[in-house]
């Protein structure tokens, strides 16, 4: 099948793949998808690295919904609240904008804002999926802890996250068996621990600064393609497992509630349960886990089919499910409800993303 530059399959190719039979259009947004599939509605949420300057801003003042979460996301933030809205409205906010203690909060409020505006508009979703932080985002969605306590708790993984060794992330552009292989099956031992396993071609690695620094140049010289994630921190390796206790410790007096959205958590591939959500624990220990989206997701897709609506920046997570076999069939549809960084006004896309979504989900 030959693949456009933007990771979607040309539409000729897709026709001829479907074969004579297949009820199938193209929507308004442009987007292929079978006529005759039943779609549930699934809302996933990017975690750290997807962060970018103004996400969502064309919204604030325009969407109700948006501008009224957003507004009490920031007052619950207490003494950096300010600083958080002004960073996320700044068109240059500086390198610190990467750091965790800024792009986490805002990656939560934003998606939170646009999944709740979603709603608002008549959409409710099926699944709630989120990416690392994200799934602290859909955990608030699902009515697990209000937008009050949302504040506590990032502020809490921030504080939590303080002490630890800076470090980073490296998206690697191969599976989990060719990357253990380069280091002579023995990650650990390299000071390296597998951060995410996006899909069978992406694994995120995680580690101090000097080690990725080594792996970057490891895996170039065997001709691996490698690109940083825009992090300060070794998320979701052992260089956090003290923080993930502590983390645990500072929200332990918050009163978590069972979810009244299905949540399919990406640290264990299977949905949240009853008990694990009321256990603050549950969400602390996800900060030194791997992050098994891949498999959630897939595990998704091969259970139903769905509209994915992406709850942050274009691309945080659809760059890598636009290669999934059922999106590039049509079966399964991603829509972006913001723009990237360099696209159109934020708006548009949202009213286009729903017009689009209306359409496949009836």
């Amino acid at each position: 099948m030959i693949i456009q530059p933007d990771g979607r399959p040309r539409e000729d190719e897709v026709k001829r793949s479907w074969g004579p039979q297949t009820n199938r259009r193209t929507t308004d947004k442009g987007v292929l998808v079978f006529m005759n599939v039943r779609r549930d509605v699934a809302l996933v949420f990017p975690g750290q690295g997807a962060q970018q300057p103004r996400m969502g801003a064309g919204l604030y003042g325009s969407e109700p919904e948006f501008t009224r979460v957003m507004d009490e996301f920031f007052a619950a933030s207490g003494a950096t609240g300010a600083r958080l809205r002004d960073m996320w409205l700044s068109y240059r906010p500086g390198p610190d904008f990467d750091d965790c203690s800024l792009a986490q909060p805002l990656l939560f409020a934003v998606g939170v804002a646009l999944a709740l505006a979603v709603i608002a508009r008549g959409i409710k979703p099926a699944v709630l999926v989120g990416h690392s932080v994200g799934e602290l985002a859909a955990a608030a969605v699902a009515g697990v802890y209000g937008i009050t306590d949302a504040g506590q708790i990032l502020a809490a993984r921030t504080t939590a996250m303080a002490g630890t060794r800076p470090g980073g992330m490296i998206a690697v552009a191969t599976g989990v068996a060719r990357v253990t292989e380069l280091f002579g099956g023995d990650l650990a031992g390299h000071g390296l621990a597998i951060a995410a396993i996006n899909s069978p071609r992406q694994t995120v690695l995680s580690g101090a600064a000097d080690v990725l620094a080594d792996a970057e140049r490891t895996l170039l010289i065997a001709g691996v393609a490698v690109y940083r994630v825009k992090a300060r921190q070794a998320f979701h390796s052992p260089l956090c497992d003290a923080a993930s206790v502590r983390f645990g410790e500072l929200i332990g007096s918050i009163g978590f509630r069972p979810p009244t959205i299905p949540i399919r958590s990406t640290a264990t591939g299977r949905d949240v349960s009853d008990d694990e959500a009321v256990t603050p624990t549950f969400w602390a220990n996800q900060l030194a886990r791997t992050v098994l989206f891949g498999a959630a997701m897939d595990e998704l897709f091969t259970a139903g089919n769905y509209v994915v609506l992406e709850a942050g920046p274009a691309g945080g997570v659809t760059s890598v499910l636009r290669k999934h076999r059922s999106v590039r069939s049509g079966a399964n549809v991603l829509l972006p409800l913001l723009p990237t960084l360099s696209e159109r006004n934020s708006l548009d896309v949202f009213e286009e993303s729903l017009s689009a979504a209306f359409e496949c989900v009836n």
